[in-house]
């Protein structure tokens, strides 16, 4: 397990098709941080691979970035952990700006959870 700081937070490697990603608290992800963060992933991790988003902290993204956080033919899934209402909601948003683009994303409330779903993806 290997853990890299990002311009907007952290990534750390779980196996080598599996990360954790947590955004620090106040992040507006923008085109910029996405193209680092997809330039990040394809890098380090073994395509297709699953994502564990971690929503410790409160961040916001531009449309933009809404629109091309993920890339369907690299991430075969992601697993969202909400620790609070408001970024449930907010990842609610998210997925619904982007319900065409046929993500497999579900919402967990607890980490070990949203691991043992992913695992269950592979």
């Amino acid at each position: 397990m290997k853990t890299y700081k990002l311009s907007f937070g952290i990534i750390t490697i779980l196996k080598a098709n599996l990360a954790e990603v947590i955004i620090d608290d106040g992040v507006v992800l923008d085109m910029k941080m996405v193209k680092e963060y997809h330039t990040f992933l394809i890098e380090k991790l073994e395509v297709p691979f699953f994502l564990l988003i971690n929503k410790k902290y409160s961040y916001t993204y531009t449309f933009e970035a809404q629109k091309s956080i993920v890339n369907k033919n690299i991430v075969k899934a992601m697993a969202v952990v909400t620790h609070a209402y408001v970024s449930k909601l907010a990842t609610d948003v998210l997925i619904n700006m982007n319900r065409d683009n046929g993500w497999n994303i579900k919402m967990f409330k607890s980490r070990e959870e949203a691991l043992e779903w992913l695992e269950n993806q592979a």
